[in-house]
């Protein structure tokens, strides 16, 4: 449940406009409901200032459905992770309501409109264009947390020269989530510019001895540039989330 939704529920049964009777029915589910194969958790919005995201890899359309409709009947705005488009095609017959972001693998349902409640920038920095997909997942993840989300691709250790062309959006960022593939080396790069938050990410992207983004994930956690925060290989929404807490401290 919003926690919009919840203040304004106690302010009628306050007010007498609402019945205890019908205030305990509206919070009987409030921590979570039983679906036998899922236990969607409502509780999460008031804990984490989040609802409950789907991760809709492995999961059958019903299912997902199923769980969006309990959240979305709580006032809840519903984000499915790791959609691939036959997934997606399936998910919009079924339920028309969502909308897919193809580049993130992610679908949307909007139940309150998204406001930017963030206190700076979260700029996402890909190193090239084959991460896009991980880098489109931290920046719409980012927004949908209520973000003003910049994007800064293409500017990878082969090509310095367009990274340092752009210092001053790495400086006016509050938050920046740095994705390379490879050797991993970018954000160690960007750390070494910046004082603010750097949040990196391996991806999976690079030839046999990259060993599905081993190789970048240990670059990151071996960087010598102080301070720099690693998630895990291909976590674009992991990164969305953190980016999003730090900028709204």
């Amino acid at each position: 449940m919003d926690r919009r939704l919840l203040e304004d529920l106690l302010t009628r049964v306050q007010r007498g406009e609402v019945t205890t009777a019908d205030a305990l029915a509206a919070l009987r589910d409030l921590p979570f409901s039983d679906l036998t194969f899922a236990k969607p958790d409502h509780h999460r919005s008031l804990r984490t200032g989040l609802p409950e995201v789907i991760f809709g890899e492995g999961k059958s359309v019903v299912h997902i459905v199923e769980i969006a409709e309990r959240l979305v009947a709580r006032g809840d705005n519903v984000l499915v992770t790791r959609l691939g488009p036959e997934q997606a095609r399936a998910l919009l017959e079924a339920a028309p309501e969502f909308r897919y972001e193809a580049e993130a693998r992610l679908a949307v349902r909007e139940v309150v409109p998204v406001t930017v409640t963030g206190k700076g920038t979260v700029l996402v920095v890909s190193a090239g264009t084959s991460d896009h997909a991980v880098c489109e997942e931290a920046a719409w993840t980012a927004t949908l947390a209520g973000n003003a989300v910049e994007r800064l691709y293409d500017v990878g250790v082969a090509g310095i020269h367009r990274l340092l062309e752009n210092r001053a959006r790495l400086d006016a960022a509050r938050v920046l989530i740095v994705v390379a593939g490879m050797e991993g080396a970018l954000p160690s790069v960007v750390g070494g510019l910046v004082a603010i938050p750097v949040i990196a990410v391996p991806t999976s992207v690079g030839y046999g001895a990259s060993f599905g983004g081993l190789a970048a994930l240990l670059g990151m956690l071996n960087t010598c540039s102080a301070g720099v925060t690693v998630v895990n290989i291909d976590n674009g929404f992991g990164a969305g989330i953190a980016a999003s807490r730090i900028n709204h401290l």
